[in-house]
């Protein structure tokens, strides 16, 4: 095989490669600036991730590769858990350690059991203000830019759900911790309004990702992990397959002749009754994922909506 033969025998290869890449992102570096990583460390031009972590927060980033970045709209959306750090006292104009102190000195001398009660109140659907520096747009322009700029900035509440808040240490003037929610909510903004509520103002000082969806922790590589796998051309031993992100939606594994029927837009039979509308994973007997399915009631069938394998 010559040097031409075997580049576009590699390209090929590296077209059909498709997965999710679970990274624990460090302090410091951009969601964006992992993803480089990843499309040069793979090769793989089409690659993303599904849910911004600020430069100063670290934890589970999920990247998705190859043909697995479509799935991005259905995992951008998941729940997330985070563990956060906020010191009482102090207010900034950023609502954590990257902006200029608007205050300091506030008083925080609660208890354990105050600050408890208080985080009682941000659980549920919330309505919440993302915080002015932030990258959501506003007339086109982000955020973030028009305040730099020193215009004034009006941001429009929204809701949230915070499914579970849980104070895992207080030692004045700063509390850790655990929170549960869904994804959109600003913890920057949290902390900000449970200084309020507290009546002593608080900043987000440190902020790790624990889970993101199904992913955690425990499924995430180091960043320098997955570098020196780069270099050593193992990577794909971090790679979960496709099929995995979606672990937890109701599944239809395919036979081998109903691949081909999806694969051309054809429905196949439910071996049983659905909710209509119910989405599912179709995968195929080697646990690839073939499509994204929908439930036809009327008809117990599933409609393709979004083939993988082709």
């Amino acid at each position: 095989m010559d040097y031409q033969e075997n580049t576009q025998r590699n390209d090929k290869m590296l077209s059909r490669t498709s997965g999710v890449l679970v990274i624990d992102k460090p302090v410091g570096m951009t969601s964006h600036d992992v993803v480089q990583v990843v499309r040069r460390g793979t090769g793989i031009r089409r690659a993303g991730h599904t849910g911004t972590l600020d430069p100063r927060a670290s934890g589970v980033l999920v990247v998705l590769i190859g043909p697995a970045v479509r799935l991005s709209e259905y995992l951008s959306t998941s729940e997330k858990r985070y563990q956060a750090v906020m010191k009482f006292g102090m207010t900034t104009s950023t609502y954590d350690t990257e902006g200029a102190i608007t205050s300091e000195g506030g008083a925080f001398d609660f208890e354990f059991e105050d600050l408890e009660k208080a985080l009682s109140k941000f659980v549920g659907e919330v309505e919440q203000i993302p915080p002015v520096f932030s990258a959501l747009k506003i007339d086109g322009r982000r955020a973030y830019e028009m305040a730099r700029a020193g215009e004034e900035v009006e941001m429009e509440p929204r809701m949230i759900t915070v499914h579970s808040l849980e104070l895992l240490e207080w030692e004045p003037p700063e509390a850790v911790i655990d929170i549960h929610c869904s994804s959109g909510t600003y913890i920057r903004s949290l902390a900000h309004d449970l200084g309020e509520e507290m009546g002593s103002g608080a900043t987000l000082i440190n902020l790790r990702r624990t889970k993101n969806g199904r992913f955690t922790l425990r499924d995430a590589v180091s960043l320098r992990k997955l570098e020196e796998a780069f270099s050593n051309g193992d990577w794909y031993r971090y790679l979960i397959p496709a099929a995995e992100a979606l672990a937890d939606w109701y599944t239809v594994e395919l036979e081998h002749d109903q691949i081909d029927e999806v694969r051309h837009g054809h429905r196949v039979a439910a071996i049983e009754a659905m909710q209509a509308g119910t989405w599912a994973r179709a995968i195929s007997q080697e646990g690839e994922l073939v499509a994204l399915v929908e439930y036809i009631e009327e008809d117990q069938e599933w409609q393709p909506r979004k083939v993988f394998m082709m």
